[in-house]
């Protein structure tokens, strides 16, 4: 189906609703249909072979939503680029994924330079929102081209969309979506989140990630979506009221800032039917909060790039009356969905019964097709017809899905994959460190916080602030260490090697999950 097929049910059905709103005005179904098709339509006058690879590099706009559907619509694949990642990390992406046309917004015009330098695969820059210099401009480009009246014919197992993921060598890996995951996708979510009036969805984390996701799951309903820019407390209790939102996903860490904000006890939040929390586990103090404040409207889902967005639910209702049996639950990330089963397996590839721990698995049609061009990777996570997803937990008697620690190193701050290797290179490249080891340490805000522990060089001196800046300037905020810790020597396994999982349990002792 990919996401044409869910914005087109709307825009038939509805054509004449609001369908994207942001800071420069709304567009109906109607309107949003008529430059899609005709976008589509100059994509394909273009010599642009089916399958080309397309990318679109812009913060949250209803123009960028635009020509996200727009690529799928003309038969492109789509290829999302984070406007918070490095520059070289998008570059990495770009080069990886095969990357020929990029469509961007102009506030990001600088970045692009460095994104034109680094990837000569590049060969066409496109401006989505006015003109720039060197590039061309999307109406200008467009012009009077004609209609594309319906969607590209995907096949079930085409290729629509490649999403990187870090790679634990800090290489992003390219996970192939076809149509079929997007078909899944959107039958797990709404046979676990039925409504009752048409939706109303507040984006506001990043589009490229879970916010676009739900609201292509909210265009086959006819529903609105409403972009913030990004994170801002009042923005969103403002909308949330104003625009009386269904519908708002946020990560743990922002929803933490939420419950800050001093007016978030004086809003209407009558309208919400679903707040959706998901990227990283949530406090369960954290979690009464927002119920005693939001109202029976909680509801979490866990997946991964690989399996998208939906594979367990803790519905609303698991949230509600709870004995000491179901408050036990809300430390779980719920159970199976519809179309996805769940399992523990060990190290013999062997399932486990119920309550034993094992790394996590799943199978089905959610299931990625493949990293792109990289048939080693692929294997090494779809051994015994599972697709393992790296984390460790149990499946308890009553099917609650219960994650518990990692079995790859990566960290997920903020909602955000790190991944430890990349950050410790960096490290090593200072002339003062002898070794070092970053992992993911408890954190109030973020869930874990990228930490790095540091052995310095005989004679060396060094101070965290000044190794803080260094990492950031290379790596960015996401992934530079928020902490940095001094030890004279770094435990080492039997064989010499630095043992970071020792270092990691230093910090975790005492915590009920290792997350």
């Amino acid at each position: 189906m990919a996401i044409t097929q869910l914005f087109s049910r709307g825009a038939s059905l509805y054509p004449d609703r609001m369908c994207l709103q942001d800071a420069n005005g709304s567009r109906t179904y109607a309107q949003v249909r008529e430059h899609v098709t005709r976008f589509a339509g100059r994509l394909n006058a273009s010599d642009q072979p089916t399958g080309e690879k397309c990318a679109v590099y812009s913060p949250n706009a209803s123009i960028a939503m635009e020509c996200l559907i727009g690529i799928q619509w003309a038969g492109a694949v789509y290829v999302p680029l984070n406007p918070k990642n490095h520059a070289q990390e998008n570059i990495t992406i770009l080069d990886n994924c095969d990357v020929g046309t990029l469509f961007f917004h102009s506030s990001l015009a600088d970045q692009v330079e460095l994104l034109r330098a680094g990837c000569p695969k590049l060969t066409r820059f496109i401006s989505i929102d006015q003109p720039v210099p060197d590039a061309e401009f999307l109406d200008s480009w467009i012009g009077n081209a004609a209609p594309r009246p319906t969607p590209f014919p995907y096949e079930p197992n085409d290729v629509v969309a490649i999403y990187s993921t870090g790679g634990t060598t800090g290489s992003p890996k390219g996970v192939m979506l076809t149509s079929v995951n997007w078909d899944i996708t959107a039958a797990n979510f709404h046979a676990h989140t039925p409504v009752k009036k048409p939706p109303v969805f507040l984006a506001v984390s990043p589009i490229t990630h879970a916010s676009g996701t739900f609201a292509f799951m909210v265009m086959a309903l006819g529903g609105k979506t409403v972009i913030l820019p990004g994170f801002d407390a009042e923005a969103i209790l403002t909308a949330i009221e104003r625009e009386k939102v269904t519908h708002v996903y946020l990560p743990p860490t922002a929803i933490y800032m939420l419950l800050e904000h001093p007016g978030v006890r004086g809003r209407d939040y009558s309208s919400l039917e679903y707040f959706i929390y998901t990227s990283a586990p949530m406090s369960v103090t954290k979690l009464h909060e927002c119920l005693e404040i939001f109202g029976p409207v909680m509801i979490q889902f866990w997946g991964q790039t690989e399996a998208p967005s939906f594979c367990t639910c803790l519905s609303r209702e698991d949230h509600l009356n709870l004995t000491p049996k179901r408050e036990q639950r809300l430390l779980s990330c719920g159970q199976p969905m519809l179309l996805t089963p769940v399992a523990a397996m060990d190290d013999d590839g062997k399932l486990l019964p119920a309550g034993e721990k094992g790394e996590l698995v799943v199978n089905g049609p959610l299931v990625m097709a493949g990293y792109y061009k990289n048939p080693a990777a692929t294997a090494g996570v779809s051994g015994q017809g599972w697709h393992h997803t790296g984390d460790i937990g149990y499946v308890d008697e009553d099917g609650y899905v219960f994650i518990v620690d990692r079995k790859k190193e990566m960290i997920i701050t903020g909602g955000y994959n790190v991944y430890p290797r990349e950050v410790e290179r960096v490290l090593l490249a200072h002339p003062a460190i002898q070794e070092c080891a970053v992992v993911g340490t408890p954190h109030e805000k973020w869930g874990e916080a990228v930490t790095g522990v540091i052995e310095l060089k005989a004679g060396s001196a060094l101070g965290a602030e000044e190794l803080m800046a260094f990492c950031k300037a290379q790596l960015g905020s996401i992934k530079a260490p928020k902490s940095i810790e001094f030890w004279a020597e770094l435990p080492r396994t039997a064989v010499g090697k630095v043992d970071k999982k020792l270092i990691r349990q230093s910090f975790w002792q005492g915590m009920e999950r290792a997350i």
